[in-house]
């Protein structure tokens, strides 16, 4: 199977929604995605990753499934007390490369500023989230990597969501720790980022 990870286009957050430009990416992706032969299009729940996937599903005719537990994550300091870069895990693995800090942590939960943060908890969710749909769509997790149980496997999908739940899930599949990948990549707006199971 075919993962296509799309990060939703230019937001609106105030409002849930797309900017003018968020709807010119949106558009854009979907026409890089014409050819790609996806069958099936899923989205976080939250407005603008639902209108960015509504782009390439009206062009291919199909629908959208929202998926709950791909909303976008949240971070800040758990006990209100002050945490480096309140905890954003992009700028905070930032900050700490350029203190001389690894972020390659695989027990990462355990580093500062992310221990005292709601990113462990947020991370869960979407990981746990994450497992289970794939088991729906026959791969089930075996410590780190997933067994096809499978018959209905040889398909591609498009997964549309978030910068922060969508590095959560790369940091699950590839098993890189996830300050590690948030100091790496970031996913841009309307940025795809293709996977095989």
């Amino acid at each position: 199977m075919i993962i296509y990870f799309v990060r939703h286009g230019d937001p609106d957050y105030a409002n849930d929604s797309l900017t003018e430009l968020g709807h010119k990416q949106a558009a854009a992706a979907a026409q890089r995605l014409a050819d790609s032969g996806i069958t099936e299009i899923y989205a976080s729940s939250c407005g603008r990753a639902l209108l960015t996937a509504e782009y390439t599903a009206t062009q291919r005719g199909l629908s959208v499934t929202p998926l709950d537990f791909m909303r976008e994550i949240r971070w800040g300091s758990v006990s209100g007390e002050p945490i480096l870069e309140n905890g954003h895990p992009w700028f905070a693995a930032i900050a700490l490369a350029a203190q001389g800090k690894k972020i390659n942590n695989p027990n990462w939960q355990e580093d500062e500023p992310f221990s005292k943060s709601y990113i462990i908890e947020e991370a869960e969710r979407v990981v746990t989230g994450f497992d289970a749909w794939l088991s729906q769509l026959g791969y089930s997790r075996e410590g780190d990597y997933y067994r096809v149980t499978g018959t209905d496997t040889a398909k591609t999908i498009a997964l549309f969501s978030h910068g922060g739940s969508s590095s959560v899930v790369l940091s699950h599949l590839l098993n890189i720790p996830l300050p590690q990948v948030c100091g790496m990549f970031h996913p841009e707006v309307t940025g795809i980022t293709a996977m095989t199971l």
